[in-house]
């Protein structure tokens, strides 16, 4: 694909993928539980959110949350503590589990009835680039009408597609859209 970076960072240029940014946005927005899943109540908070309605458990267990159900209720009551690997297990079955229930809501306030969200784009940092070798990068704003295949991406946990479905918006502002694959941040509302 034109315009893309094979080489970033050589001559001290600092960033991250836009993509990276908009997931980070989009996890933000998300509002997981602030409590870390090492102190008890954050722990219970997540196995809760698990497991409250048979529709959420076999979400769980399809994200790969799969213990016994006896386990389950010796975690609950405080019986047994979960192990560091099950620990991990329970952190990633909720992130996906809340980034399918809450993608369909996010896709509706981003997509606004087709009127989009305002985003910005904050270029990457040439504090470290030789004055010669650094380009003329501003901030942009860019308004985006269609989320769907980004949302899509994001709740899927699929870095690919999630790349391909940013540089397919990011395209939109002009022959330099190159330039704002590696940024400082992406920042948008919902």
């Amino acid at each position: 694909m034109p315009e893309r970076n094979l080489e970033f960072g050589k001559y001290g240029a600092r960033g991250i993928k836009g993509h990276h940014a908009v997931a980070r946005q989009l996890d933000r927005l998300a509002g997981y539980i602030a409590t870390p899943i090492t102190a008890r109540r954050g722990l219970l908070a997540r196995l809760h959110y698990l497991t409250r309605t048979k529709h959420a458990r076999q979400a769980a267990r399809d994200a790969g949350l799969t213990v016994a159900d006896r386990t389950l209720k010796a975690w609950l009551e405080g019986k047994q503590n979960p192990s560091k690997k099950n620990l991990e297990r329970i952190e990633e079955a909720y992130r996906t589990v809340r980034r399918h229930n809450v993608s369909r809501y996010l896709l509706n306030r981003l997509n606004r009835e087709g009127r989009g969200t305002r985003v910005e784009i904050h270029p990457l940092n040439q504090s470290q680039v030789p004055r010669p070798r650094q380009r003329v990068v501003d901030y942009r704003t860019l308004n985006i009408r269609h989320w769907d295949d980004v949302v899509q991406a994001w709740a899927d946990d699929d870095d690919q597609a999630l790349d391909d479905a940013w540089v397919e918006q990011i395209i939109d502002l002009g022959s330099q859209w190159g330039q704002y694959e590696y940024v400082t941040n992406v920042g948008f509302a919902a």
